[in-house]
């Protein structure tokens, strides 16, 4: 087995990772909401599914960006793939930031408190 293709399955674990990770975090983030309803606590709910979809999302987007990363460099190094690695990134992380931002309330470089 070549090295391009060891690179390719681990990029594609990854990418499976990261599906996987939003996929339990949503359900983890349903299983809390629906005890905090059963428990007469709606206003908890909603901010605890929020909050726990927000991040497993955030890891998700996090690990497919590595599974990028390492099949561009590793598998396919071209300035074409390059590109739209690039492009990739920075959306992933435009989108990881503004989730941040949404489910803290408040900038990254401003202090909690």
């Amino acid at each position: 087995m070549s090295l391009q293709t060891v690179m390719h399955n681990i990029s594609t674990v990854f990418e499976i990772t990261g599906v996987a990770c939003i996929v339990v975090g949503f359900l983890i983030a349903l299983q809390r909401a629906l005890s905090l309803l059963l428990a007469r606590k709606a206003g908890d709910a909603y901010l605890a599914i929020r909050e726990t979809f927000g991040h497993s999302v955030l890891l998700g987007l996090e690990i497919m960006v590595a599974a990028d990363l390492i099949r561009t460099i590793a598998v396919a190094p071209t300035l074409a793939n390059l590109a739209v690695l690039a492009a990739l990134v920075a959306i992933r992380t435009l989108l990881s930031w503004s989730l941040e931002v949404e489910i803290e309330g408040r900038w990254p470089w401003r202090r909690k408190g």
